[in-house]
């Protein structure tokens, strides 16, 4: 057995014994995919274990993320930060060997993987922010941007419908340098795929522009390595490589469902080791393994080496570049805070409108913003007009059409995040964020500072009625840790969300309205506190507060001149974004909300179970309990009761609990 099979086998041991010890794992996987993972870091892979964030290397992405102690054997091996005490507590609280991927926890994972199909659409966003980076930078004889992203994928992520999404998007913008290979091995959970997945995967590709290559048996390493550079030749293309394997390869349960997501089990690891013809300790690799990893290793550290050499020429030959590539990638943001030319609005329009306007001043001060819609960016307002489009023939465009393919939409996009040296967004009608949910809430777990421009917020619609009206939306997005949900009244508290989401480490919701609203006298910059005074009482102790996001604001300001003509002092404060109001020092919330003031009226044109916290024991909460209705907005509101005059019903009603 030469070292390249002992290589293959220690990775195999290696992942059985660690789920073994852990009791809880996916062995079947790792042990199939063993050959794949070795090929790929050992033959093709551009990395530097001592520097996993160098700008240049290749990315690989285990979009199978279940088969974690794949990827785990593999960096350990090859000399990431990743210890044997590691390996021998997968899946326990304080090391790096998580049951799924996690990216920012383990030194070498490019994404957090697990929910399957999620990783194939980071790997297309990865693959399309090195083109565009490369159009962008590159000059003859240096190619500081290329590299590939190779990205391993199992039945399972292409039954998930988000892998036609992204597969598709990346076959029509010709992405060359994305390489996919599929772990074919034919069973699932529940069995044999023969009884849910038939189709021809080969054709499937084909007819999406994919070059499909195949090999026929994994363990020929040969054949691998041959098959990877044919896939590398071809860079108008897509390539994904149908590897047969035998999930549970080795063990007396190979090729049955019995190995996909439980441990082998002592004997049965026993005889793995036996097939394999492995003799060591647990947790033991031979010298020689180690040696041949580590001289892998040091050939990427010789390539770091070689391409900082020749960034220092492209700066000499190209300074202005150069500086700007150094300053794409550093991720530093200017001082959007206090450009007051983000802030100017002269009039009331709808906050998409606003939303549009600020979009495209910050096109002109950051050259890396990049993003799109889901064939919706004349509604969405989410173009930039003087960016062209990114396209197979232009990858300089900053404008991204990702057709109607939302889950992949958001998927791509934290790719492109990921990648580095790009700021990304995307957007879409707030109802179809329930088509991008799993994507958002990996944003989050990541905390990536995606932006989601979110338009036609609530009932406000109107005509399209309750299929394309948001009402529980703006809950389950605020329910999601990490992630920060703008819902702004105005064009000021627009620009002020926009500087928020660019300027903070988490994933940030723009939720925008289809409809005109009033610009407010003090509006602006104290939107970034989440919540605070817009209209204050006469009183130093107001009689009453009235307290809204977006669209509903409008409603309590007129409320407030209402009951001023009944002889009541309300204050009206605007929510735009709760989790920023929460992180506020106890003063300042205090102030904005006095505890002592317990009559409270809390509008919002969604659900209201956000509200109560800040409707306390004697508040009232005007919100959706129904779907909307087909008609026009304004007779919607009414219908719903989110008028002036029932916000004053509701203030009365809260005083008379007091």
């Amino acid at each position: 057995m030469n070292v390249r099979e002992q290589t293959v086998n220690a990775i195999r041991v290696l992942s059985a014994e660690a789920i073994q010890k852990a009791n809880s794992g996916h062995p079947g996987l790792p042990l199939g995919s063993a050959p794949i993972g070795y090929t790929i870091f050992a033959d093709f892979l551009k990395f530097n274990p001592k520097d996993t964030k160098w700008d240049d290397r290749d990315r690989f992405v285990l979009s199978a993320g279940h088969g974690s102690m794949l990827l785990y054997s593999l960096l350990y091996l090859f000399g990431y930060d990743i210890s044997k005490e590691d390996l021998m507590n997968f899946r326990q609280l304080g090391y790096k060997t998580p049951g799924h991927p996690e990216y920012g926890h383990t030194p070498g994972v490019e994404t957090t993987t697990g929910p399957l199909g999620q990783g194939i659409g980071n790997a297309v966003g990865m693959a399309l922010a090195e083109a565009h980076l490369a159009a962008t930078f590159n000059r003859e004889g240096f190619p500081v941007v290329d590299h590939y992203t190779y990205a391993l994928c199992g039945d399972g992520c292409l039954e998930e419908g988000i892998s036609y999404e992204a597969c598709s998007f990346a076959g029509m913008q010709k992405l060359g340098k994305l390489i996919l290979f599929y772990d074919d091995n034919d069973i699932t959970i529940e069995g044999s795929t023969d009884i849910t997945f038939k189709e021809d995967v080969a054709m499937r590709f084909k007819a999406q522009g994919w070059q499909v290559l195949k090999v026929d048996d994994a363990n020929d390493l040969d054949l691998l390595r041959r098959t990877v550079r044919k896939a590398k030749a071809d860079t108008e293309r897509p390539s994904l490589i149908i590897c047969k394997t035998v999930i549970g390869y080795g063990s007396p349960l190979a090729g049955s469902q019995e190995c996909h997501g439980a441990p082998l089990g002592v004997e049965n690891l026993k005889k793995l080791k036996e097939n394999l013809g492995w003799t060591y300790a647990p947790f033991e690799v031979p010298d020689e393994v180690m040696q041949h990893c580590a001289s892998i290793a040091r050939r990427g550290v010789t390539r770091q080496g070689k391409w900082k050499k020749m960034f220092k020429e492209y700066e000499a030959a190209y300074p202005e570049l150069a500086a700007q590539y150094k300053q794409y990638m550093s991720g530093e943001m200017p001082d959007l805070k206090n450009n007051a030319s983000l802030f100017e609005f002269t009039k009331g329009e709808a906050t998409r409108s606003a939303s549009f306007t600020v979009l495209n001043k910050l096109a002109d001060l950051l050259p890396n913003l990049i993003g799109g819609s889901a064939d919706l960016a004349p509604s969405n307002k989410s173009n930039m007009k003087k960016r062209g489009d990114f396209t197979p023939e232009d990858r300089t465009g900053s404008n991204l059409h990702f057709g109607i393919r939302e889950h992949a939409m958001a998927a791509i996009t934290n790719g492109i995040q990921l990648h580095g040296g790009l700021q990304a967004y995307c957007a879409t009608f707030f109802i179809f964020s329930d088509y991008m949910k799993h994507a958002m809430r990996l944003s989050a777990l990541m905390h990536l500072p995606v932006t989601y421009i979110l338009t036609h917020d609530s009932i406000g619609v109107g005509e399209d009625g309750p299929t394309h009206e948001p009402v529980e939306q703006l809950i389950a997005l605020r329910s999601i840790p990490n992630m920060k949900v703008y819902r702004p009244a105005d064009g000021r508290e627009t620009a002020a969300a926009w500087v928020s989401a660019l300027t903070g480490t988490s994933p940030t919701c723009l939720v925008l309205s289809r409809q005109n609203l009033p610009l407010y006298e003090n509006s602006g910059m104290d939107a970034l506190k989440g919540g605070y005074i817009l209209a204050d009482s006469e009183k130093e102790t107001p009689d009453v507060l009235l307290i809204a996001s977006g669209s509903e604001v409008e409603q309590c300001m007129q409320a407030k001149e209402l009951l001023k003509g009944k002889g009541v002092d309300a204050r009206v404060v605007s929510m735009p974004c709760m989790e920023e109001f929460e992180k506020q020092p106890q003063a300042y919330k205090d102030e904005v909300l006095p505890p002592e003031v317990k009559a409270r009226v809390c509008v919002e044109a969604g659900s209201p179970y956000s509200w109560y916290k800040y409707a306390g024991d004697c508040g009232e909460i005007i919100g959706m309990t129904t779907f909307g209705a087909s008609a026009p907005a304004h007779k919607l509101f009414e219908m719903f009761g989110f008028t002036a005059e029932n916000v004053v019903e509701k203030a009365f009603r809260s005083i008379n609990k007091i």
